[in-house]
């Protein structure tokens, strides 16, 4: 793991890789992995493009079959969207 402070001196620096690496005791891999980073800030996790809300047509068919069988008003999805958020 590296800190903020050694990832600002691996991109300012103009020794080789190795050589940083062997001074920082680190892997080459990861001082090339910082050289070519813009900033020090880790990248963000997760997934990089949001997930689609919209349903396709076989899951909105399974969920109205779903509420025939159970008669289950929409209010219903109302509420449990509501607590979802909340949760």
């Amino acid at each position: 793991m590296t800190t903020h402070a050694v990832r600002a001196a691996i991109q300012r620096s103009q020794a080789s890789l190795v050589q940083l690496s062997k001074e920082l005791g680190i892997s080459p891999k990861t001082v090339a992995k910082w050289r070519k980073r813009a900033t020090v800030e880790d990248l963000k996790t997760g997934p990089k493009e949001p997930r689609s809300t919209v349903l396709t047509e076989a899951e909105e068919a399974m969920i109205v079959a779903f509420r025939r069988h159970t008669l289950l008003p929409l209010e219903f999805e109302r509420q449990a969207n509501d607590l979802g958020d909340r949760l």
